[in-house]
């Protein structure tokens, strides 16, 4: 339930896209090219987080306006006592698959436990697992994370572990028995980009789950790289969040997401090495035969 400037309840069944250009056929997605995660579909390739929105209801257009099919909420901020009556859970668009998040959990025990609260407040058995034990950068504990991946498999998880971009550590987590691997972009929040890009490429060579690259991914083309090269999706909280018009930035991350996985699949011509020019057009040929003959004021007969 949300409500209208003039304080009216507005029912879901009467939310529509906020005003703006629409992005049906651009961001339609590639056809049989879907996102699977434990056997489920998903047509966007593009996760959003809930949180630094200015109001429910930016979140709430913002979520629409970006296509997103899965969105992350933290555990730590959904009151359970005040579902119903303007909860962040009431401004997430019906038809949205919840992931709850373990955001602020410094221990494997601690992750466990409010994951399983998550499961009996909404139904869903999704959990993206987040151990972040030091405040200041909020990195990734890799210990306690594979240590927690393991006991929320075992206990009926389907689990999507935060992790740093470690290829070592993706493959244990993979074989813990983790639906995806969820490596760091940059710092959580930082807006600083794909700062792990090479190890990111190593993590999605050798991994037989998605990779989607979290965190720190701060402008558009941030999330065109990580597609490009070969992450099945990414998620974006910050940078849509604080942005000027969250709107439309939402629209505008939607937009590289696909365009970054149409040319993932079209297959870069090269590998960005070359040290020398390679001319686009022939420097011979069409152009030398203009050349020849000429007549006799020096013009190319014809």
């Amino acid at each position: 339930m949300s409500q209208a400037p003039s304080g009216r309840a507005v029912p879901a069944s009467e939310w529509s896209r906020p005003p703006g250009p629409a992005l049906s056929g651009a961001v339609e997605p590639v056809e049989s090219d879907e996102l699977v995660i434990a056997g489920r579909s998903y047509g966007s390739r593009l996760l959003v987080g809930t949180g630094k929105f200015a109001a429910h209801e930016v979140m709430r257009d913002s979520l629409l306006a970006s296509g997103a099919e899965i969105v992350t909420v933290a555990l730590r901020r959904v009151d359970l006592d005040r579902a119903g009556e303007g909860d962040v859970l009431d401004f997430v668009p019906p038809g949205m698959t919840l992931l709850p998040n373990t955001s602020g959990a410094a221990d494997a025990a601690e992750a466990l436990r409010l994951a399983r609260l998550g499961r009996a407040a909404t139904g869903t058995g999704l959990v993206k697992l987040e151990v972040t034990p030091d405040p200041r950068t909020l990195a990734p504990d890799p210990i306690e994370t594979l240590r927690a991946a393991e006991l929320m498999v075992a206990d009926g998880f389907t689990v999507l572990p935060y992790c740093s971009a470690d290829p070592v550590l993706a493959r244990r987590l993979e074989e813990a028995g983790c639906a995806t691997v969820m490596p760091l972009g940059s710092w959580i929040g930082s807006n600083r980009g794909l700062r792990t890009r090479d190890a990111i490429e190593a993590i999605v060579a050798g991994a037989g789950v998605p990779v989607i690259v979290d965190a720190g991914l701060g402008v558009p083309s941030d999330a065109a790289e990580a597609m490009e090269i070969g992450a099945a999706a990414v998620l974006v909280n910050t940078a849509i969040a604080v942005a000027a018009d969250p709107v439309r930035m939402a629209r505008a991350f939607a937009l590289a997401t696909v365009a970054g996985r149409l040319g993932h699949l079209a297959g870069q011509a090269g590998t960005g090495t070359a040290t020398a020019a390679s001319a686009s057009s022939p420097l011979t040929g069409f152009l030398g035969a203009l050349g020849t003959p000429a007549n006799g004021n020096g013009r190319v007969a014809g």
